[in-house]
Order: structure tokens, then sequence, then C-alpha cells
């Protein structure tokens, strides 16, 4: 649901689904695509602050995910009963995230999230990962 006082739904739709082109390449690619390339390319592109990209982009990747576990089922690459293992504690931390997400500024999430990606992006570079 869109904050009131936001235009953001009404911005240009080619735009968005650039950005949900982006998205869903990385996601079939890597199995990212929300936070890493979506959120992002809505703070740059459509001037949404760090809250709104993050909701919005959730609500992208309700659809993506459902597609993209289609996809990599048909070739075979999916275990149902491991990711149900791994999706239902899950929603734990998706709860406790969002809980803290309402509290921290969004220069605050914007200096985590660069952290986070520089670290994995050192722990790929030393192969580490």
């Amino acid at each position: 649901m869109q904050r009131s006082g936001s235009n953001h739904a009404s911005g240009d739709a080619r735009q968005l689904a650039g950005i949900g082109v982006a998205g869903g390449l990385f996601s079939g690619l890597f199995g990212v695509g929300g936070g890493t390339v979506m959120v992002p390319l809505l703070v740059v592109w459509r001037g949404f602050n760090e809250k709104l990209a993050t909701g919005t982009s959730l609500m992208a990747i309700v659809v993506v995910a459902c597609f993209a576990a289609t996809a990599s089922a048909i070739f075979g690459d999916i275990d149902v009963v491991k990711g149900v293992l791994i999706g239902i504690p899950a929603v734990g931390g998706v709860i406790a995230g969002t809980a803290l997400q309402q509290r921290l500024s969004n220069r605050v999430l914007s200096g985590l999230f660069a952290i986070l990606a520089l670290t994995i992006a050192a722990l790929y570079v030393t192969g580490v990962i």
C-alpha cells in the first residue's frame, strides 16, 4: 500500500518495467534481484526513499519468486523441502528486520546496505564465496 502523499506509482511505467527486467534477469541468473538490484534502482532512478523502495521491491519479488522457482523446478534445480525449511523461519527474520527498519533512518539503511554490498563483493573477490 502506498503511503499517502506519494505519487511514485504514477511514474514512468517504462522505467519501472526496466527496473523489473533488471531485477528479473539478476534473479534468474543469481537468485538475487529485489534488494540488490531493484531497491537501488528505485532509489536512484525514481527517487524512492529506502523504506518505500524496499516495500515496493518486496511486492514485486512475490511475483518474480513464483516464476523463478517454477523455472528452476523445470530444470530440476530446486529442493522444495529445504526451501520450505529455510522459508518458514525466514518469516521471523522478516518480522524482526521490518520492525528494525522502521526504527532506522533512510541514511542509516543506505549505509548498512552499502556495507553489506561491499562485504559480499570482498568475499567474492577474495574467493571466500
